[in-house]
């Protein structure tokens, strides 16, 4: 089993530094609920809402952003150029010291 390591930085400013598995097909926003951090991901991970949006802190290498989910990143509030949806970003070694930071909730 081989998990990595992520920052995550709550809506309080708290960093969260949380194990994550490479080898469940989990995505970070399954990472956050998991951790009982504030992520609501109420559309289940479709890319349809924006509960689980976070802000990319460090410089890893992500999945491109797909038509889904850039779309509902232009309907989201607080978004930045950093933004990304936690459902679309799946969990895999190379993301080991990844940093993120939630994004407040609208």
């Amino acid at each position: 089993m081989s998990d990595v390591t992520i920052k995550i930085k709550d809506r309080e400013g708290e960093v969260h530094e949380v194990q994550a598995p490479t080898d469940m097909n989990m995505n970070l926003m399954e990472v956050c609920k998991a951790y009982e951090l504030p992520v609501e991901g109420t559309c289940g991970g479709m890319a349809m809402c924006a509960s689980c949006q976070c802000y990319i802190l460090s410089d890893h290498e992500l999945p491109e952003m797909s038509d889904d989910e850039d779309l509902m990143l232009a309907e989201a509030f607080y978004v930045e150029d950093n933004s990304r949806l936690g459902c679309q970003i799946p969990i895999t070694p190379g993301l080991d010291g990844l940093e993120v930071e939630l994004a407040p909730e609208s």
